[in-house]
């Protein structure tokens, strides 16, 4: 097991690491810009050191700067948290020339599930169904006859997206132009890559994802669904687990299936496979090699800590579990606290009571920059049912203050009181209706 870890993060995600290696008896390093002197994370950690500007480009998006932080305070582990540099191929490569294990999925894996389209053609051939699409799509005259061959709407997405960039709705032919050479900027902007394709735009549709975690041993085994189809513009904003949608048994066969497919990649790691759930049938969208932002809903639900177990895996210990031994009894639901422009926090009151938990960065006095993104916290609750995991997620939100920064704690609660989310009827089109 290593002795001393470098969080190569940021934030709330950041602040979660430290506390995970903390309860391990791990020693951890902080690396922090100039915006981020006062944050909490650097606080929290044994021995910080400033790698850059405010810019993250300057900061946190410089490998050569957190590969010399690791090698001067003798890390033996880098975690890249999520974003940045969490699905870096090239950082992964420098961790591993230094002698430094990069926590996350190996090169290979890295390079072989790095594409979106590489990746649906191998789950395709795992025995998962995929969405009718493209390859990359190379000139707008080559995009325009694969829509009228797939037929309209379709969606356009970055090759090297995430976060939602690089997506484009396109409902008719007299939008295509203008989406192509949107999708495309957008991810050479985002991503350094300006490759799209093209995938057949399924409604009514939910977004189900599934968290796996796989290890040395070959041991696959998945850790129940999410519900993630309250977004805006593909930004997540409430999620949950397990769907409402999904029935015990519909859940057992995606999970066999899941399961095969992952073991014939020969993947070790946590990883979050993308499902578009229409017409009762699931359709893979997209794998993601890292933790993901939602991962405290699983935490939750199954009382299995995926940081610690994420950092054991790296380490070569095999995972504790077998999939008889997960269990997905409760509710668990999870709103994003987002500031809405940038401020100070004046004060700060985060609600209590069981099973009621804030993963956060904030503490009174903290300002927030307009460098990084606009997550400020993770609100969590569990219950036995998803009646009263609404309810206790409603008291919990009236009972969150964050004054100073101006958020979307409102928007959340009426989201919540939603007669769509209440039934469990929602989808994907929530905010369009």
């Amino acid at each position: 097991m290593f002795s001393k870890i470098l969080i190569a993060n940021r934030g709330e995600i950041a602040v979660r690491i430290i506390r995970a290696c903390k309860e391990m008896g791990i020693s951890t390093v902080a690396v922090y810009s100039t915006a981020d002197s006062d944050a909490l994370h650097v606080a929290l950690a044994d021995e910080s050191y400033c790698i850059g500007g405010p810019e993250a480009v300057d900061s946190y998006l410089r490998e050569d700067r957190i590969i010399s932080a690791a090698q001067v305070s003798g890390a033996q582990a880098i975690h890249p948290g999520y974003g940045f540099l969490s699905e870096n191929e090239h950082f992964a490569q420098m961790c591993l020339k230094n002698g430094i294990v990069f926590i996350g999925p190996s090169i290979e894996n890295m390079r072989a599930l790095s594409s979106k389209e590489m990746t649906k053609r191998r789950m395709k051939e795992a025995g998962l169904q995929v969405i009718p699409g493209t390859q990359v799509l190379s000139t707008l005259a080559e995009a325009q006859r694969a829509a009228d061959k797939i037929g309209y709407p379709v969606m356009l997405k970055a090759r090297s997206g995430g976060g939602g960039r690089g997506i484009r709705l396109v409902k008719d032919a007299g939008q295509m132009e203008n989406a192509f050479y949107s999708a495309v900027s957008e991810g050479e902007a985002a991503f350094g890559d300006g490759a799209v394709y093209m995938e057949k735009y399924l409604y009514p549709a939910k977004h189900i994802e599934v968290q796996i975690i796989a290890d040395e041993e070959g041991n696959v085994v998945c850790l129940g669904e999410r519900d993630c189809s309250i977004q805006r513009k593909n930004q997540k904003l409430v999620e949950e687990s397990t769907s409402p949608a999904v029935t015990p048994e519909k859940r057992q066969a995606l999970f066999e299936k899941i399961t095969h497919a992952v073991k014939e990649t020969g993947y070790v790691g946590v990883g979050t496979l993308e499902f578009l759930y229409a017409g009762g049938e699931f359709y893979f969208m997209e794998m993601n090699v890292r933790l993901q932002v939602e991962h405290t809903v699983t935490e939750e639900l199954t009382q299995i800590d995926l940081v610690k177990w994420q950092i054991r895996v790296a380490a070569g210990i095999p995972f504790g579990y077998r999939q008889e031994d997960i269990s997905l009894r409760g509710s668990a639901i999870e709103c994003r606290i987002n500031a809405l422009a940038p401020g100070k926090v004046n004060f700060l009151h985060v609600p209590g009571g069981p099973f009621v938990r804030f993963d956060t960065f904030l503490v009174a006095g903290f300002s927030i920059s307009p460098y990084y993104d606009s997550l400020l916290g993770k609100l969590i609750v569990y219950a036995g049912t998803r009646e009263e995991a609404l309810r206790k997620m409603q008291a919990a939100l009236c009972e969150l203050v964050i004054d100073g920064v101006p958020n979307n704690i409102e928007e959340q609660i009426d989201i919540i009181n939603d007669k769509r989310f209440r039934d469990g009827s929602y989808d994907l089109s929530f905010f369009a209706k």
